[in-house]
């Protein structure tokens, strides 16, 4: 299971219903808020007005009574005549200190004053007072002596209080009339409120929400079937959305133009256009499939070009370029609308011919030969002329698969070559061998490029007491629990020019587990082909590579054969002093197997003699043996040499070897070679 956690994801249409949702309550609760505070000030506002109306008529009423002389009894009964009238309201008058004097109290006015600190404050500041309670509005309004006042109030002066008007304004009906229009106006609010939050709900749905669920549906199925033709409609009308669906078409454009140019680079070659290698492989495996189901044969004609390397030797890569593509449009020209033209090497080119036969094969190849040998090719040097060799094979008469197939043309092209080149070759009878070089030559190339071509040890001991003083190293193609020896490949290997890589292969894989210290202070035996030997700058590098790896040289020993030194022999024998002089031992290994193995110990100087295995196997049975052996050894032990015994096989073999005074021993009796990780 993954162990990463998907947060919780939400969809945008319920994200926006939200939004609406919570806009919509958040400006209700904002309204509700508002309209609270609206009402208690209009309450108390309209309470205050019908408050200062009220005194103003009673101050009014009863200024009338008084001005008409009334008694006192007589102003009293107008005062409860007006609170009948209003029912609701609490009118009082209390009279103040210029008219108690004059006057007389009036139901115990003073009396009243003395406990209400309100009453005094009025009578104190002459300043109009309101308030505000639950039930009602207490609104006390000071009645100011006046100069027409003076008339009947002889002992007040302009300015003085002649009391008070009391009054209680109940707000019971102004809250209910008032909560009626609220409501209504809030109800109305919010029915509108919601339609708009739905208008916007279905606008942002339809405009925003919509436009990006279709997108992320057509993302879906474009990862669902690999469809980058797809486009999403841009028709909406908010800009930041068709801006997006406008950069993802943009995007989706850009994207497909990659994917066809890296499909294009995928199975075109870059420089000529022709198909490559691995376009060429499908279509050879679709024509397979075509000629088995139909019964029909097709040709395979593989062109390489004559001598091509002069070309980019002499005038340089750029100009080599020029001639591959040209050549190029000559084989593109020249074939079926129906055949296949690719480039599958750096001067190689293959071309399919379906439903063809061998000899119509041969017809189209010797065209395409012919084409190339007439062609001038037209490059900033000048006129330049090539020649091609052609190799043609057929199916099912050469091969009955791909792989076989190519072995086969690779064969026909290599018999073109010794022939002479700038001609056809087909696969005549009799040539089933070069098939199988062929065919060991491509499984040894394939191990190379695979990493599957590895070194294998086999121990070498000292015969008296089998301690391992040293590993042979050997070369295996592993295939699955399978290892190829190297006695079954190297010969074709070697025809194939591999053999040089195959010992680079080893060795690299040898000095690596020196490196790492897997094979103890053991020394390593490796073999050395002609093609290594003669090639002096990969030698003379060794002892710089053994340095970088932390290895003495003194640890590893190289192994040549009379078959190996004999060309070459003056500059071996000159290179092997030099690369003894830095550390590195010498072993002649089958020796006794020539003539002139004997020769070899006066004019090469070694340090180990491996003893032709053919002695060592009869040793214990065959005298002429086992004199070979006791002479070889005993010249190597006069020389200063080591001697090795090899192909020890049993028991009896070691003990005749051990009274011999061989110095060191292999077999299969000792061990068989093994892996790295087997050792």
């Amino acid at each position: 299971m993954d162990n990463v956690k998907i947060k919780a994801r939400i969809s945008i249409t319920r994200v926006v219903f939200l939004l609406s949702l919570t806009a919509t309550v958040l400006a209700l609760g904002v309204v509700v808020l508002i309209s609270g505070h609206v009402r208690e000030k209009s309450v108390h506002d309209l309470a205050r007005d019908e408050a200062r109306q009220t005194s103003t008529l009673v101050f009014e009423t009863l200024y009338a009574a008084m001005r008409k002389g009334w008694s006192k009894d007589e102003i009293g009964d107008v005062i409860t005549r007006l609170q009948a009238a209003l029912p609701d309201l609490s009118i009082h008058v209390i009279r103040g200190r210029p008219v108690i004097e004059q006057y007389g109290e009036y139901a115990n006015d003073a009396a009243i004053v003395r406990h209400d600190p309100l009453l005094q404050e009025v009578f104190a500041s002459g300043k109009e007072t309101l308030l505000p309670s639950p039930t009602g509005i207490r609104y006390l309004y000071p009645l100011v002596v006046k100069e027409e006042c003076l008339a009947c109030h002889t002992v007040a002066k302009v300015g003085d209080i002649n009391g008070v008007i009391d009054i209680v304004y109940p707000v019971h009906a102004l809250k209910v009339s008032l909560d009626y229009v609220l409501n209504t106006v809030l109800a109305y609010f919010f029915a509108i409120l919601l339609l708009l939050s739905a208008a916007l709900y279905f606008k942002l749905k339809i405009f925003v929400a919509r436009p990006i669920t279709n997108m992320v549906g057509l993302m879906q199925e474009i990862i669902q079937h690999t469809d980058l033709s797809r486009r999403v409609e841009t028709n909406g009308i908010i800009a930041e959305v068709a801006d997006l669906s406008d950069y993802f078409n943009k995007l989706l454009r850009t994207v497909e133009d990659y994917q066809h140019r890296l499909e294009d680079l995928s199975i075109r070659d870059p420089l000529t256009r022709l198909y490559n290698r691995r376009k060429f492989d499908e279509f050879l495996d679709h024509e397979i499939d075509r000629a088995q189901r139909h019964g029909h044969p097709f040709c395979v004609a593989q062109i390489d070009l004559d001598d091509f390397k002069n070309i980019n030797d002499t005038f340089g890569h750029p100009i080599g370029d020029l001639a591959l593509k040209e050549l190029a449009s000559v084989l593109y020209r020249e074939v079926r609308r129906t055949d296949v033209v690719a480039r599958v090497g750096a001067d190689e080119f293959s071309v399919l011919l379906p439903e063809t036969t061998m000899e119509e094969g041969i017809a189209a190849a010797e065209k395409l030969r012919q084409a190339v040998a007439d062609c001038q090719l037209g490059l900033p040097v000048g006129g330049v002329r090539i020649t091609a060799s052609v190799g043609l094979v057929s199916y099912p008469d050469n091969a009955d698969d791909a792989q076989k197939l190519a072995i086969a043309a690779d064969v026909a092209i290599y018999k073109a070559k010794r022939s002479g080149k700038n001609q056809v070759a087909v696969i005549g009878e009799g040539e089933d061998a070069t098939v199988a070089i062929f065919s060991q030559g491509e499984m040894v190339r394939s191990a190379l490029a695979e990493g599957r071509l590895v070194p294998f040890y086999q121990p070498i001991v000292a015969a008296q007491d089998g301690s391992v003083a040293a590993y042979e190293v050997l070369a295996r193609v592993v295939d699955g629990d399978q290892a190829v020896c190297a006695g079954d490949f190297i010969e074709s290997a070697e025809e194939l020019g591999l053999a040089g890589e195959i010992d680079a292969a080893v060795f690299d894989g040898a000095l690596a587990a020196m490196a790492a210290g897997k094979l103890g202070d053991a020394k390593i035996f490796v073999n050395l082909s002609a093609k290594s030997l003669t090639d002096r700058e990969r030698m003379m590098a060794i002892p710089r590579r053994l340095a970088e790896a932390g290895v003495a040289a003194d640890r590893v020993v190289l192994e040549i054969t009379e078959r190996e030194a004999l060309p070459h022999f003056g500059d071996i024998v000159a290179m092997i002093n030099e690369l003894r002089s830095t550390g590195l031992g010498f072993a002649l290994d089958d020796f006794g197997s020539g003539f002139s193995s004997f020769l070899y110990l006066k004019y090469i100087t070694v340090d180990y003699v491996k003893i032709e295995g053919s002695f060592i196997r009869h040793v214990v049975t065959d005298e002429r043996d086992r004199i070979m052996v006791e002479h070889i050894h005993s010249m190597a032990r006069r020389f200063g040499m080591i001697t090795i015994a090899e192909f020890v096989e049993d028991e009896a073999t070691m003990v005749l070897l051990r009274k011999m005074g061989i110095n060191l021993c292999q077999g299969f009796h000792i061990a068989v070679p093994k892996p790295i990780d087997r050792l």
